[in-house]
């Protein structure tokens, strides 16, 4: 983890690394601009946070689809799962209903339909895909820092969450991972895998490597 991740994507760019991950706690004032800098380098972004970092503070930095939360009347309350059914409510709304607001804060989009006469307004709240997300999302198993700390089981909810809510996003786990812990994550969503101590630290660090491999393909193969 660095301060300043601005300062060292134009030096790994020359480099030639391929991507390019940087912690959302360093980075919440300028993330836009550092996500645009890693992708004129021809990398790909990533973005990564702590354990104690809630997971709320990536949304707006990972690529949304579009989704109807529901829509509400003093009369009854609608929900509505599909896009096809939001594209057509939508359309009927905007035909309907005059006049409509809209309004953005943090890469979400907030319509507000309302009319007056028959005292009826409608909230629709979408999730709209961000024009620069990230590819990539970094949950940190223990506080960066230094190796050979434990896994934290705990984080794999985050990594639940995610894979729920954004089934082709790479999800990347760090901290702790090895044989004993790398059905956790996998089974929880995790498809990219980083290993330190455990496979240094291994009598034949290829086995170890085999292994984590084939628990992340296994999960994905039942999932």
């Amino acid at each position: 983890m660095v301060s300043n991740p601005l300062d060292y994507v134009e030096p790994l760019g020359k480099a030639g690394a391929s991507g390019f991950t940087f912690h959302i706690e360093a980075s919440k004032d300028n993330w836009k601009e550092l996500v645009q800098l890693i992708k004129s380098k021809g990398m790909t972004p990533g973005v990564s946070l702590k354990p104690g970092t809630p997971i709320e503070d990536l949304y707006p930095l990972v690529s949304f689809s579009l989704f109807l939360v529901g829509f509400f009347s003093f009369e009854r309350t609608y929900s509505i799962s599909s896009d096809f059914e939001v594209c057509v409510v939508l359309i009927a709304l905007i035909y309907v209903h005059n006049p409509f607001y809209l309004t953005s804060q943090n890469g979400i989009s907030k319509i507000l339909f309302c009319k007056a006469s028959h005292m009826i307004c409608f909230f629709c709240a979408l999730q709209l895909e961000d024009e620069n997300p990230v590819e990539l999302v970094l949950v940190m198993t223990v506080e960066p820092g230094f190796g050979g700390q434990k896994f934290m089981p705990e984080m794999m909810d985050k990594v639940r969450t995610l894979r729920k809510n954004y089934p082709s996003l790479d999800i990347e786990v760090d901290g702790g991972l090895g044989p004993s812990t790398i059905d956790m994550a996998a089974s929880a969503g995790a498809n990219c895998i980083v290993a330190g101590s455990s496979v240094f630290g291994a009598s034949d660090p290829a086995q170890v490597i085999s292994l984590l491999r084939k628990s992340v393909e296994d999960s994905q193969k039942n999932n």
